[in-house]
């Protein structure tokens, strides 16, 4: 399923993955977020409720532009740098394009819809 992450002008698309929390995290869509830095490493964001972890594995290490579900604090994560293994790390998918735009320091708002 592809999405688009819309921060002002700036317009990002994605591809969540077929697993059970990234269906999950598209059943909330749309949604507008507020992302700030954490770790100098991802912008991170709550969600409205916590995503169903069925059949996910224990943990996974992230790369640059992947979106991800961080299980522990039940929050989005979005990588603008590589990241080693994390338990409770769920992988929902990746951006197709444009991960500078998540390294801007300080918060960024942004729309997250389905784009068909």
């Amino acid at each position: 399923m592809k999405i688009r992450l819309t921060a002002g002008a700036k317009v990002l698309t994605a591809t969540l993955l077929d697993n059970a929390t990234a269906r999950d995290f598209a059943a909330l869509l749309p949604l507008t977020l507020t992302l700030t830095d954490h770790a100098a490493t991802e912008k991170v964001s709550d969600l409205p409720r916590r995503l169903s972890t069925t059949g996910a594995p224990s943990g996974t290490a992230a790369s640059a532009g992947d979106i991800s579900y961080y299980a522990p604090w039940g929050n989005l994560a979005l990588f603008h740098k590589d990241f080693r293994h994390s338990p409770g790390l769920i992988r929902l998918g990746k951006l197709d394009s444009g991960v500078e735009a998540l390294r801007a320091p300080g918060p960024l708002e942004v729309k997250v819809e389905r784009s068909e």
